[in-house]
């Protein structure tokens, strides 16, 4: 099978202009990039294309209809929700994502944000900022509670590849771990159901897919079942956490604290909950978990790895 034109759709939010794309345009005979792509543009641009690259780009079943030339999309991403699987299917083109590409560096920053919560570490410098060490009558100043993490126990919603590197990053501070099981899978005898695991963490990190089973899964009802003072860390989906119930928990002084790498809508322009200014121990961070250059560069490796697997007739990290 010769190779393809390929079009990648949105370039831009992988490549900060500090990866090699070398290895990518020599895999297809021909390669053109854009930035972003709006929805009205998507078809047009695919024209006469045989290979689709989409990070985020939305490739429904009117966008694929128009395209019938399309063999093959590439997702620059492990989630593939704005493609319709099943359009796909149906015109016989193969999907294939990105697998594993940023588990150590979303592993770290999960334990940034733990430690950033436990060491009160934004308050802490605001402190600072604000002048309030400058004027202290002692050497130091004290007035944020710090928690030490050895012997607290940490608890994991989701324990593949991420969970599993987080856990050993965690177990390494001195924590111990428990497992929780998840809605809509089997359960497992080494593993916790949901309310029995909340009320012994002193910290709860989430790893799990967004589905139908797994939206809310963290509600009013489960932040009341968590410890006081317990810390509540989210690097994997938005809508895994009720928003509105996690913002009135933290203005309830329930928890200790939260950190979330993720919101229901990206970019938030209209607004959400965990926006207000008033809501205590909060740290957001803009969905940049997963973005160091090293985690880019896998993702640019391993759309070349599919294409080329594709082209060998044995496709790689094929979905749906």
């Amino acid at each position: 099978m010769s190779r393809r034109r390929a079009v990648f759709l949105d370039l831009e939010p992988l490549d900060q202009q500090d990866l090699d794309l070398a290895p990518l345009r020599s895999a297809f005979d021909e390669l053109e990039c854009h930035p972003g792509s709006a929805p009205g543009q998507v078809a047009e641009r695919l024209r006469g294309a045989q290979v689709a690259i989409s990070n985020k780009v939305p490739l429904d079943a009117a966008t694929l209809a128009r395209c019938p030339e399309l063999e093959l999309i590439l997702v620059a991403a492990t989630g593939v929700n704005n493609i319709d699987l099943q359009a796909a299917r149906r015109q016989g083109i193969v999907v294939c994502n990105c697998q594993g590409y940023g588990t150590a560096t979303v592993a770290q920053h999960t334990l940034a944000l733990l430690l950033a919560l436990a060491t009160r570490l934004a308050d802490y410098n605001a402190a600072v900022q604000a002048g309030h060490w400058q004027r202290s009558a002692q050497f130091c100043l004290l007035d944020y509670p710090i928690v030490e993490l050895q012997g607290k126990v940490l608890g994991l919603l989701g324990h593949g590849e991420l969970g599993s590197a987080v856990a050993r990053l965690a177990e390494a501070l001195g924590m111990r771990v428990l497992i929780g099981n998840l809605p809509g899978r089997p359960g497992r005898t080494d593993r916790l159901a949901l309310e029995e695991l909340l009320p012994q963490v002193d910290a709860l990190t989430l790893h799990c897919p967004l589905t139908e089973q797994t939206r809310d899964l963290i509600g009013a009802g489960e932040l009341r079942l968590m410890r006081p003072g317990a810390f509540l860390i989210n690097t994997a989906r938005g809508g895994l956490v009720n928003e509105q119930a996690l913002a009135d928990a933290l203005r309830a002084g329930h928890l200790g604290g939260a950190a979330t790498d993720v919101l229901s809508q990206e970019p938030p322009r209209d607004g959400n909950p965990l926006l207000a200014a008033d809501i205590p121990r909060l740290l957001i961070t803009p969905h940049s978990a997963w973005g160091s250059r090293e985690a880019r560069q896998r993702i640019v490796m391993q759309l070349v790895e599919n294409a080329e697997a594709y082209f060998a007739g044995v496709p790689r990290r094929q979905v749906g």
